[in-house]
């Protein structure tokens, strides 16, 4: 590779991570080509994109971030073999992951990136898997923001028609005393 390609490769993985809220460093190797074929076409269908990087280039790019970024808690995480796979999802990588695991020894999951959180090991996959995306989040806070006015209008519903109720009765014993 010149240096004007890894420069172009970097500045390439560069506006990948700059975009990107979550993305996995997985390891893939050991795969059969049309193991990672498979991969590719079931990361495609999620809409998840599997790029195989140079750890060294990914680095270089991670560099070039600040620290609030959280980056470098993934700079151990970068040896050997490592495919990232970016998605708009951030849990849509690890139930592929581990839905492609039930037949096959791999990818393992080095590393996740979620919003600045670092998830390393292939141990935090069940952890991954279980995270709630933001719109799932936003709906259940609405649901609980919901539900105290529901339960007051639901009980003046009630009380009008127990007051109506009894002012019926009232005015059927008054009627019926006389």
């Amino acid at each position: 590779m010149t240096k004007t390609q890894k420069t172009d490769a970097i500045e390439a993985l560069r506006e990948k991570l700059e975009t990107a809220t979550s993305f996995y460093l997985t390891d893939s190797s050991t795969l059969t080509v049309a193991q990672v074929n498979k991969l590719r076409r079931l990361c495609h269908e999620g809409n998840i994109e599997l790029q195989v990087v140079k750890n060294t280039l990914a680095r270089k790019a991670m560099e070039t971030f600040s620290d609030d970024r959280n980056f470098a808690a993934l700079y151990d995480s970068l040896h050997g073999p490592t495919a990232i796979m970016f998605s708009e999802s951030a849990k849509a990588p690890a139930k592929l992951i581990k839905d492609f695991r039930k037949t096959h020894e791999r990818p393992l999951l080095k590393a996740a990136y979620i919003d600045s959180s670092v998830f390393v090991g292939d141990d935090q996959i069940e952890i991954l898997i279980k995270l709630k995306s933001k719109e799932e989040l936003v709906g259940e806070v609405l649901m609980l923001l919901q539900s105290p006015a529901r339960n007051v209008i639901s009980a003046l519903l009630s009380g009008g028609q127990t007051i109506a109720g009894l002012v019926k009765a009232l005015e059927e014993r008054g009627e019926a005393a006389q």
